[in-house]
């Protein structure tokens, strides 16, 4: 079994996203193992990327941010190594297409597994061409996480039935980001999934607060925060650990 599965299996999952590097490496493993103390059930861990099209402005930010203090792709990979010998719960790089290739695909999904991360998620890479990566990474044990949009509408059933780890069920259309309110009909995409896979599933994108987390649990099989967790990092820079414990612990709370 992917370890990835575990995430789910104590009621709902929440998943805090954690760019990589911003401000720096030491706040991110700071900010990693108090997520983890805190209550989540999986971490996604972000690659910095020159051009995070996924992105809204928050993690934009903080992508250049941890570009700009010298972050590299085998920088994530060290600081991973460090955070497993203590950290156990599951860990998934969220990263793009681009940053692998450059790699090379075998190296870094292979570096992947030596580490210890579970499962990769790639936000630029459609359905039809994942074969360009797939198969490395069932060689290696390493997850390729499926994103499911509210375009997806008929491809909706084909990708569930092939996924893997856990399906990231995006929320809404455009860029990551807090929203107020979040206004798709994600009830009717879950019910296709869970009429084609056992494989858990996951709600991001404009998640903030308690509530809405809470609101998209009782729909799904868990929720995911990323911009409201970069906002506290970027406001609390280096002595973001301490804040970023704290509203983890309140949306794992909000989740029981």
């Amino acid at each position: 079994m992917n370890k990835i599965a575990s995430a789910f299996t104590n009621g709902k999952a929440f998943i805090p996203f954690i760019t990589c590097g911003d401000p720096d490496l030491a706040t991110t493993a700071a900010c990693v193992r108090v997520a983890a103390k805190s209550g989540a059930s999986l971490i996604e861990l972000g690659i910095p990327f020159s051009d995070p099209t996924a992105e809204g402005p928050v993690i934009q930010g903080a992508n250049l941010r941890a570009l700009t203090g010298g972050v590299t792709t085998d920088k994530v990979f060290d600081l991973v190594r460090e955070l497993r010998a203590d950290v156990t719960i599951p860990m998934v790089f969220m990263t793009y297409a681009n940053v692998v290739f450059s790699y090379g695909a075998e190296r870094f999904i292979s570096t992947c597994a030596d580490v210890g991360i579970d499962g990769i998620i790639l936000p630029d890479l459609p359905y039809e061409e994942k074969e360009e990566f797939q198969p490395i990474c069932t060689k290696h044990g390493v997850a390729l996480i499926s994103l499911i949009a509210p375009t997806s509408e008929n491809r909706i059933a084909m990708i569930a039935r092939e996924a893997e780890g856990f399906i990231y069920v995006v929320s809404s259309l455009g860029v990551t980001g807090t929203r107020s309110e979040i206004t798709t009909d994600l009830a009717s995409i879950v019910k296709v999934i869970r009429e084609n896979t056992d494989t858990p599933c996951a709600i991001g994108f404009g998640i903030s607060t308690p509530e809405q987390a809470a609101k998209m649990a009782g729909i799904a099989d868990g929720a995911i925060v990323g911009s409201a967790i970069i906002k506290i990092i970027e406001r609390c820079g280096r002595d973001a650990a301490g804040p970023v414990g704290e509203y983890v612990k309140s949306m794992t709370d909000a989740l029981k």
